[in-house]
């Protein structure tokens, strides 16, 4: 422990850090030892030689991500008890062991005090996606812990973080080149039940770690207001929403995605619950297009777009999306519609959303009421230390 590198930063930087915020950017420090690689372990310090936190190094506009606000040897105990208070966590609001779900998220990142990492759940396979080279460097320790923890229970362990990391360029240490695969096991049962609903997971070649653990409860809720609707689930991937409503009984579901990959999905988990189904009708479309050229068919709509901005200065174009968007759906809808509506785009915050959809109503020319405010649910923790965290929002409309 005492041979870990020291970073030092400027006068007055150290306040967001006893506030525990994880993150140091670089233009709070003054000092970086030579010879640091990315994804070492460091240490850092106010300018008066104050201990601040530990956590991993990597050259960027986030400097450091810290995990432990306290000295700590970040061996393979720590990693395991880090991991454990995930798992006590997601034991304590109801998914370890509940018969009807068993796929979930186990670490959130900061929301968990592992910044940079991503651990989802699937009926046994357990997939990790890095966000950092940091997190990258300690897949093995992770692996390790997750076996200890889970037992018999975990047969895979699947690391995908060659889309979180390979786009970056930063450079890897000791790594040739980054390539997905398997850590332990080799993941065979790739059928999960979330809420008694049966999904097919493709953690290999789907999009994420292989499915919108997120959305569960709002698919719940999408459950509650869709019996005899007719229901246009837009952007849907592998068709969790549609199949919620199916369950609940609507009338007619109508499942839409531009990708040829997502709509065979979709048609694969309805199949897998229903049979062959004449209530569904699945469409390889753009969503856009789509809305344009089917008004005054649906009572109910689902819009979850992929997220129209990673970066601040795509905010403004996200945020016209989003408009222009919800105003096609506002427009098209039946009187007396309801539309469940969402942003996953971490730099347009509930405000700016809020902002938009407003904006949309007004384009719209229509009467709009605000029944619920949606979010990302408990499996997702926000630190209250971190709000960044909270990148899911939404809202359930109705339509006059």
């Amino acid at each position: 422990m005492n041979g870990i590198p020291k970073i030092v930063l400027n006068p007055g930087k150290e306040q967001s850090l006893k506030r525990f915020h994880p993150w140091v950017f670089s233009g709070a420090i003054k000092k970086i030892p030579d010879g640091l690689e990315n994804g070492d372990v460091v240490e850092v310090y106010s300018s008066h030689d104050e201990y601040l936190g530990t956590g991993h190094y990597q050259k960027g506009s986030i400097m450091v991500r810290l995990f432990s606000f306290e000295k700590v040897n970040p061996d393979d105990a720590f990693w395991k008890s880090k991991i454990q208070n995930a798992f006590e966590y997601r034991r304590a609001i109801g998914l370890i062991g509940n018969e009807n779900t068993n796929v979930y998220r186990l670490v959130y990142g900061e929301g968990d005090g592992l910044p940079g990492l991503i651990v989802d759940y699937y009926n046994g396979t357990a997939v990790i996606q890095a966000h950092s080279i940091g997190m990258y460097r300690e897949r093995n320790h992770i692996t390790d812990a997750l076996k200890e923890i889970y037992g018999e229970k975990l047969k895979a362990v699947y690391d995908k973080s060659k889309e979180s990391l390979g786009s970056s360029g930063a450079k890897i240490p000791g790594a040739k080149e980054l390539k997905n695969g398997y850590l332990f096991g080799n993941g065979s049962e790739k059928q999960v039940l979330e809420n008694g609903h049966k999904f097919q997971i493709d953690w290999e070649e789907g999009q994420k770690t292989g499915f919108f653990i997120d959305q569960r409860e709002n698919r719940q809720l999408v459950a509650h207001y869709a019996r005899d609707k007719n229901v246009l689930d837009c952007f849907c991937y592998a068709g969790g929403f549609s199949v919620y409503a199916l369950q609940a009984g609507a009338k007619e579901v109508h499942s839409v995605d531009s990708s040829k990959a997502a709509i065979k999905l979709t048609d694969a988990n309805i199949n897998l619950n229903f049979g062959e189904d004449k209530s569904h009708t699945s469409h390889v479309a753009d969503a856009f297009h789509f809305l344009e050229n089917n008004p005054s068919v649906y009572d109910m709509m689902v819009i979850d777009p992929p997220a129209f901005a990673k970066h601040r200065d795509a905010r403004h174009q996200a945020v016209m999306g989003y408009r222009r968007l919800n105003a096609l759906a506002i427009k098209g809808i039946k009187p007396r519609g309801i539309i469940f509506t969402f942003s996953c785009s971490q730099v347009v915050d509930k405000y700016l959303f809020h902002g938009a959809i407003m904006a949309a109503a007004i384009d719209a020319g229509r009467s709009i009421r605000i029944v619920k405010y949606l979010s990302q649910p408990a499996d997702h923790p926000i630190s209250i230390y971190h709000p960044e965290g909270e990148y899911l929002k939404g809202m359930i409309l109705y339509v006059d």
